[in-house]
């Protein structure tokens, strides 16, 4: 792929979308591509996170820590953002993502997407209105999940 096409491409994921094109340019020209075969581990539930993936080829299984082997876990493919929050802040990885075909992904460091929110304080806006958007999004979905409880605990 060429930078353009690497620019073509953040372009049309949600988390970048928005940065606009100098900034895309900054992070297709620091970010690495990373090939896995099928079955190879791009990393694993509990390492300390220091960037996040994006998928530009083949498809990646999502599994939570000691699940059986059997299930079936989440599948995702290109376009999907790994580790979206350790572009921003320290975190330790929630999931194993394993190729479950070969594979391409975009490395992108935090300390890379760090330099790119400096030289672009639009875009440190964005992520930052992006990031509360999906922290009132979860404490709403625990509200909900927390009222079910509540009635469940109620009829017994």
């Amino acid at each position: 792929m060429t930078i353009e096409d690497d620019i073509f491409f953040l372009e049309r994921v949600t988390t970048f979308a928005q940065l606009g094109f100098s900034a895309l340019q900054i992070i297709a020209i620091g970010s690495e591509a990373k090939h896995l075969e099928s079955g190879e581990v791009l990393f694993a539930a509990g390492e300390m996170a220091d960037g996040g993936f994006v998928i530009q080829e083949g498809t990646l299984k999502l599994a939570l820590p000691h699940a059986d082997p059997s299930d079936p876990g989440i599948t995702v493919g290109p376009g999907v953002l790994l580790g979206e929050l350790a572009l921003v802040t320290e975190t330790r990885r929630p999931v194993t993502a394993t190729a479950l075909e070969p594979s391409t992904v975009m490395r992108i460091t935090r300390s890379l997407f760090r330099k790119v929110l400096e030289g672009f304080p639009e875009a440190a806006v964005l992520m930052r209105n992006r990031i509360a958007e999906q922290a009132n999004e979860a404490a709403d979905e625990l509200y909900a999940v927390r009222g079910l409880l509540d009635q469940q605990g109620r009829r017994r």
